[in-house]
């Protein structure tokens, strides 16, 4: 049914009885057994669409690795986390937490065996806290203190590296704010300041331009933070 351009032309009697019909006809359509399931069938395919799009990841503003692609079939095994020990738990969370802005999704007191994992004594307590950044399930780091009774203290920890040492890198929106912070907390020793780099590019594509820094966190885990630039 097509109203009339001109609104003047018509009377607000006029304007309802003619809602009122296309509403009567709709509820009519609507009671047909003939459309039901036509209409069930709409309104779900419409709510698992509505569903699949509330719970897709929002990848647009992911970084990218440029020349890696996601493999075809899902591959064996995923690198979860990479458990730190520590010396003391809360200058761990001022640099993980607070500087780095990881998110504490785990904090608990557990009891160790010191067999599977080889440190402090048998029936030792000690505080895991777990931190994740953007993806729930991987690239978390965890950080574990002995706290009943707590091992003995190392001594300062060595500032050249070898065989066995391990490096974290990290991706962040800010490098040299946290960097600048990074370097306030105690026990920070900052191996090089940020500074552009550039690397060739992977499998033919455009370099991949840098700006990052270098230092061991407190209890001497190197830490490679970068900022990827376009």
């Amino acid at each position: 049914m097509a109203f009339q351009n001109n609104p003047s032309s018509v009377s607000p009697s006029e304007v309802e009885g003619r809602f009122t019909t296309v509403a009567r006809t709709s509820l009519d359509f609507a009671r047909d057994k003939r459309v039901r399931p036509i209409l069930t069938m709409t309104a779900l395919a419409l709510s698992a669409c509505a569903a699949h799009a509330q719970n897709a990841p929002a990848t647009s503003s992911s970084p990218k690795s440029p020349g890696v692609e996601a493999p075809a079939q899902r591959l064996p095994t995923d690198i979860r986390r990479v458990t730190l020990i520590v010396r003391d738990m809360e200058t761990s969370l001022k640099l993980y937490r607070d500087v780095v802005g990881l998110q504490v999704n785990y904090d608990t007191v557990v009891e160790t065996s010191g067999v599977a994992l080889p440190a402090g004594e048998p029936g030792a307590k000690a505080r895991l806290v777990l931190l994740n950044s953007n993806d729930p399930f991987i690239g978390w780091i965890g950080l574990m203190q002995w706290v009943s009774p707590p091992l003995p203290d190392p001594g300062p920890y060595p500032k050249r590296m070898g065989p066995g040492g391990t490096v974290i890198v990290m991706n962040t929106d800010d490098v040299d704010g946290r960097c600048a912070a990074a370097a306030k907390i105690p026990g920070v020793t900052m191996t090089a300041p940020p500074r552009m780099q550039e690397y060739p590019g992977r499998n033919g594509g455009p370099v991949i331009r840098v700006r990052g820094c270098n230092f061991f966190d407190p209890d001497g885990t190197l830490i490679e933070m970068n900022q990827i630039l376009n």
